[in-house]
């Protein structure tokens, strides 16, 4: 014989302490969305046009059909030891590049420093200087990177001032810097405030020991 039971719900202000912590829990088994890192992702590659990267692309099938060209960049966080983030593509020098890392990120001085590092090593070797970046292995980190820096120019010349370390360690720094862009991002958006904002939005409705009533 059918039974009608009859359940008390609770808004997330509603709930005691500990309550609110399990449904913020909740939430985050699922948030941020697939697509949090974007707008971080969207900053690096265009400081990477400023810095002289330019980072290869692969194409990404859309849910409506066709394609789109996006970065080959890789990231995994953030809680293990081999955490880290990494990029593919090709450097050489970029013409005023300390100038505009400086209009384009007025207040971070790691940026201002790698780009700084990049063109005096260029200029030590008038400017001929590239590197190709690879991806190798399983791991996601600064370290995952492959960089083989060459100098080209109208004679064969050998690189100076130690080139070719300065080089992948500035590189590297960069990737080093775009991990901290994204475990801040992330750190953000999973933080409480966000988290009781897009439960409250969404109107959703928990257990008096702040599970998920639906």
């Amino acid at each position: 014989m059918p039974e009608q039971i009859t359940t008390t719900v609770y808004r997330l202000h509603e709930l005691s302490a500990s309550a609110k912590d399990a449904a913020r829990r909740w939430y985050r088994q699922d948030a941020p969305c697939d697509d949090w890192h974007e707008f971080v992702f969207d900053d690096f590659t265009r400081i990477c046009e400023l810095i002289g990267v330019e980072l290869s692309r692969h194409p990404v099938r859309l849910y409506g059909g066709g394609t789109r060209q996006v970065p080959r960049i890789w990231f995994s966080g953030f809680s293990s030891q081999g955490d880290g983030a990494c990029f593919e593509g090709r450097y050489c020098y970029a013409k005023s590049s300390t100038k505009a890392i400086r209009a384009h990120a007025p207040s971070d001085g790691e940026l201002h420093r790698i780009a700084d590092t990049l063109a005096a090593i260029q200029r030590l070797n008038f400017y001929q200087l590239g590197a190709g970046i690879a991806y190798r292995g399983r791991y996601h980190h600064e370290y995952s990177m492959t960089i083989d820096v060459e100098r080209s120019g109208p004679v064969e010349t050998a690189m100076a001032g130690g080139a070719e370390e300065v080089v992948v360690e500035a590189l590297r720094d960069l990737a080093r810097w775009l991990y901290r862009q994204l475990e801040a991002e992330y750190e953000y958006q999973t933080a409480d405030e966000q988290v009781d904002a897009a439960i409250i939005a969404n109107d959703y409705s928990f257990t008096d020991d702040g599970a998920r009533f639906s």
